[in-house]
């Protein structure tokens, strides 16, 4: 059963992704977050980073739209964005094949120097591709900087997207991946 606490983490995901600010989703807001990281990050969409962001997020939308654009509009409401996310990564067991890797993606290049770790400063590049406030970035890197070390794992960034999207759990981590909710 999906709680309250995973449908206010969708709806929050859902105007993150929404890059046109349509109230819909559809496969070029998904394109344009991609590329909003690369370029953020300083690569060419046509680098191998570039390439497999791009492609991560393709994957994503197949997902998305394979399990839930019943009319084939080419777009999600909130709605069917929320069922497609349920069905797919919370009551399914689809994360590890097609968002794993989005994630993984993601943190990589957020690991500018490739030592497996991410600073405040490559988190914040990576959260004001997906919108998020400065004082959510700053709340969300206290929370999953667990060590107070000033570092996040890229290990430890992909673990907090999966309890993002998919636990339950009040007291995860991961739910303050984008600022309290």
């Amino acid at each position: 059963m999906t709680t309250e606490l995973q449908i206010q983490k969708l709806d929050k995901a859902f105007d993150q992704l929404d890059v046109s600010s349509n109230g819909e989703l559809d496969r070029d807001d998904l394109i344009a977050l991609g590329s909003r990281l690369i370029l953020g990050f300083g690569q060419s969409p046509t680098s191998a980073k570039g390439k497999e962001i791009l492609d991560g997020y393709d994957l994503f939308w197949q997902e998305l739209a394979r399990t839930a654009d019943a009319d084939g509009s080419g777009s999600l409401s909130p709605a069917e964005f929320r069922e497609a996310m349920i069905a797919a990564y919370i009551e399914g067991s689809r994360f590890d094949t097609t968002f794993l890797p989005l994630a993984q993606s993601v943190a990589k290049l957020s690991d500018t120097n490739g030592d497996g770790q991410i600073g405040r400063p490559e988190f914040g590049t990576l959260q004001s591709a997906f919108g998020t406030p400065s004082p959510d970035i700053d709340a969300a890197f206290a929370a999953l900087d667990r060590s107070g070390s000033g570092q996040i794992s890229v290990d430890d960034l992909v673990h907090a997207a999966r309890e993002y999207y998919t636990s339950p759990d009040p007291q995860a981590p991961g739910n303050l991946l984008f600022g309290p909710l």
